[in-house]
């Protein structure tokens, strides 16, 4: 596996979960990988393209759960890549939306390690594709903001940007707050009958929309199994398919 020369990393964006989504930059990487530490987010379609000579370590990182340190994944991917290897740290979606990829490359550039980051699709473009949204429309949704639903110190919190009516509010990792970001938002001046949409297990099998108002998201929420990954879209542009959902009692749309 280890080289004489010496080894670089890869931080590579996996998509939302479909193979096929894979961009041709990270199937490449992927296949040239001696070491791949991937996310808990990477299922098993991608993980089915992993070279079977490589050495595969899933370290995954999940909100309100056990996860693998930081500190711990920044060591490994050194340790390995002084030995020679070319690792691949695969993530979920873009290593660059939520996915620590400054922090990882400030960690390995200051240990002497090349360091390339290859892009991926972000959730939010993936779901708005699947299940038939915009993120954006002339009149209604001006803007876009990507937004955390978690900090180091907990739930987020400082809504304001987000009170804009123009706004589509693009959130990740905030399934397990939910209640609390939504009367923050609220509370910011976020109308509570704002159209929110939680697209659940995008592009996966048994992916699903479920649809609702902001000040109703929390126990549409409730009633979902929400272990999978979910995604939160709040806005106009989610309007159209959050009255055809409710058109249909807004039952769960599985694709």
């Amino acid at each position: 596996m280890p080289r004489e020369k010496p080894g670089r990393v890869q931080l590579v964006g996996a998509g939302p979960g479909a193979a096929d989504l894979l961009t041709l930059r990270a199937l490449a990487a992927i296949e040239s990988a001696d070491v791949i530490l991937f996310d808990a987010l990477v299922g098993e379609e991608i993980r089915a393209r992993f070279p079977s000579q490589a050495r595969c370590i899933e370290v995954g990182k999940r909100g309100h759960r056990a996860s693998t340190s930081q500190d711990f994944i920044n060591r490994l991917m050194v340790r390995f890549a002084r030995a020679g290897a070319n690792v691949v740290r695969l993530k979920g979606g873009d290593p660059s939306v939520f996915g620590r990829a400054a922090e990882e490359r400030a960690f390995l550039e200051a240990a002497g390690i090349h360091v390339e980051v290859i892009a991926g699709i972000t959730t939010a473009s993936a779901a708005a594709a699947q299940f038939g949204f915009s993120l954006t429309e002339r009149e209604t949704a001006r803007r876009v903001l990507f937004a955390t639903g978690r900090t180091l110190e907990g739930a987020a919190g400082g809504w304001d940007a987000a009170a804009d009516p123009e706004t589509t509010l693009c959130l990740y990792m905030g399934c397990g707050d939910i209640a609390a970001i939504t009367r923050d938002l609220i509370a910011a001046g976020r109308d509570p009958a704002t159209p929110a949409i939680a697209a659940i297990d995008v592009e996966r099998p048994g992916a699903r929309l479920v649809a609702s108002t902001l000040a109703g998201l929390t126990l549409c929420l409730e009633r979902q199994d929400t272990a999978a990954p979910v995604f939160i879209a709040i806005g106009e542009a989610c309007a159209a398919t959050a009255a055809v959902q409710a058109g249909g009692k807004q039952r769960a749309t599985i694709l």
